[in-house]
């Protein structure tokens, strides 16, 4: 049995009862069953059911905003805002989708050959808690869209917005299984990714659980995709709208309490500008009112589990004992929160230098120049996300090619878009999702060659 708990009340929400081996099998075959139907439909017919359910994404809000601010306590406004962008994701596809999987011609010695695009299977997807409802359809949208069917392994804490979802995918009048929720343990993770019926693995989580997941599929031959985890650089230049970028530095890092891939978790400044970014940075931070995330006033709630409160708070106090030095914040408050921190005189061998912090914890790191600020970026085994600010958006782009990374912003917020390619290298992960990157990743490339 798992529970759901509210981690600004800690009370228990409600509780789910785990699969049993032949229930996960009879999810799994249903799943494939429904794939054998699915994949003949038109694009146009299973865009039409993307534009439905994205009708019931918007009249539904309210309710699915709630319910992801109580199983895991992000603020009312941002969990609006993740139910909004999952009805953009869907509206997009649903208008895209022809284009991105059209049939694409090739030159050979053949009268005619060309390349098409054919669905998979069943995919299987485990899923994490931070990002409930668009980190499940950043993924699936696109895959269901191209002919396969998903079967979901969410986070434990968030099961709620799994049943969710499998509702919302009914309510949409989808055919049956095309969507389907497995409750499961991590233990029984590998028999899924074993089944005879699953053709594709993907994961979005932990650089540990990416490699046992990662390594599950390859003993199996499955094709996978692996969205780990970052410790993205924030570079500022000292010609750059130091306001600006250190307010949309503070809003990307304290985002979600923190707990996002993708937050600037490494402020890079350049020594120039340094301490004046550190004052309004710390500023900033003390300014931040925390609270009940239900409240719209709110502008960081709780972590989302004690565990998460508990390693980013060794992780700060290991660094600070380390030399590090604590300029605001540091401690918990009121046993569910963690101040919102700021470190400088952060060294390598640091835990908040080496690791990824899935917290409210801000590291500012002083740049000789713009050489010295990518040297310093790259000096770490995560390649997600990464921005630069500066008016020398020619420099910039120059710095971004060096920049080991998935995705560099400049002078913007680092964030995932369905219009363009998300995902990481090094030990940030493999392949892409979103954009038509993303829908070619479940796919059979097939080559059609006709004499």
């Amino acid at each position: 049995m798992f529970q759901s708990i509210n981690p600004f009340t800690g009370k228990v929400i409600n509780e789910f009862s785990q699969n049993s081996e032949k229930e996960i099998h009879r999810i799994i075959e249903k799943a494939d069953d429904a794939f054998r139907g699915w994949k003949l439909l038109s694009i146009e017919e299973r865009a039409g059911f993307f534009f439905n359910l994205s009708q019931k994404l918007k009249e539904k809000k309210t309710e699915l905003a709630r319910l992801i601010t109580l199983e895991m306590g992000k603020p009312i406004n941002e969990s609006v805002a993740e139910i909004e962008k999952c009805a953009w994701l869907c509206d997009y596809y649903a208008e895209h989708v022809e284009e991105m999987l059209e049939t694409q011609g090739a030159i050979s010695d053949a009268t005619v050959s060309y390349v098409r695009f054919d669905p998979i299977g069943v995919v299987y997807a485990i899923m994490p808690w931070n990002f409930p409802f668009w980190q499940v359809l950043r993924f699936a949208v696109p895959t269901i869209m191209a002919g396969n069917t998903v079967v979901l392994k969410h986070a434990p804490n968030v099961f709620g917005c799994a049943v969710a979802i499998e509702h919302l995918f009914r309510e949409a009048e989808f055919p049956e299984a095309v969507l389907s929720n497995l409750i499961i343990s991590v233990e029984q993770s590998e028999k899924v990714v074993a089944h005879p019926y699953i053709q594709g693995v993907t994961l979005t989580g932990s650089q540990r659980a990416g490699r046992v997941v990662a390594s599950q599929a390859g003993r199996y031959l499955k094709k996978s995709v692996m969205e780990l985890g970052g410790s993205d650089p924030y570079i500022v230049l000292q010609d750059a709208e130091l306001n600006n970028a250190c307010k949309t530095g503070m809003c990307s890092r304290m985002l979600n309490a923190g707990q996002v891939c993708i937050s600037a978790k490494r402020f890079i400044v350049e020594e120039i500008v340094f301490d004046d970014f550190v004052a309004e940075q710390k500023s900033l931070l003390e300014n931040m009112k925390l609270g009940d995330p239900m409240l719209e006033e709110t502008e960081m709630g709780p972590m989302a589990r004690r565990d998460l409160l508990e390693q980013i708070e060794k992780q700060v106090s290991k660094s600070v004992k380390m030399g590090a030095k604590l300029i605001t914040g540091g401690k918990r408050v009121d046993e569910i929160f963690y101040d919102p921190t700021l470190l400088t005189g952060v060294k390598k061998g640091m835990p908040v230098y080496d690791e990824e912090t899935f917290g409210p914890v801000s590291v500012v790191i002083p740049a000789k120049n713009a050489d010295d600020a990518v040297r310093i970026a790259n000096d770490t085994p995560f390649g997600l996300g990464a921005s630069i600010w500066t008016k020398d958006v020619e420099l910039a782009e120059k710095m971004a090619a060096q920049i080991d990374a998935g995705a560099v912003f400049i002078n913007g917020m680092t964030k995932s878009d369905p219009r363009l390619p998300f995902g990481g290298t090094k030990q940030s992960g493999y392949g892409r999702e979103l954009s038509h990157f993303g829908i070619k990743e479940f796919v059979n490339i097939k080559t059609v060659w006709i004499k």
